[in-house]
């Protein structure tokens, strides 16, 4: 289970490099970030699938969805010069304390 734990997080992080690896890609037309989308994407989703073999389907979508939204919003901000604001730190807290209580509220399997 702790396998699974680990694998869905590391698969949620590569949520976030094929989403900055797809906006780097520029619509594809760009060979290494378009590369890095594919491998990173494959891995991603074959890392959820093993993952949610042994956690629930709505925990494990969840938290590997929150770690990639949160991630790739902290990537906007210091690679891409996204705004940052109180309102939106707010908002990635809340996201990783629902992560979190999902995690902390998940049967055991």
């Amino acid at each position: 289970m702790v396998a699974a734990w680990i694998v869905l997080v590391i698969s949620g992080v590569l949520e976030s490099v094929w989403a900055g690896a797809l906006t780097r890609s520029e619509g594809f037309t760009k060979l290494w970030p378009s590369v890095i989308f594919g491998i990173a994407l494959v891995a991603s989703m074959a890392g959820l699938g093993y993952a949610l073999k042994s956690i629930p389907l709505g925990t494990g979508y969840a938290v590997w969805v929150g770690i990639g939204v949160v991630g790739t919003a902290i990537y906007g901000i210091a690679a891409l010069g996204e705004a940052v604001s109180v309102a939106r730190i707010v908002c990635l807290v809340a996201i990783v304390g629902g992560i979190v209580g999902l995690k902390l509220t998940s049967p055991a399997a």
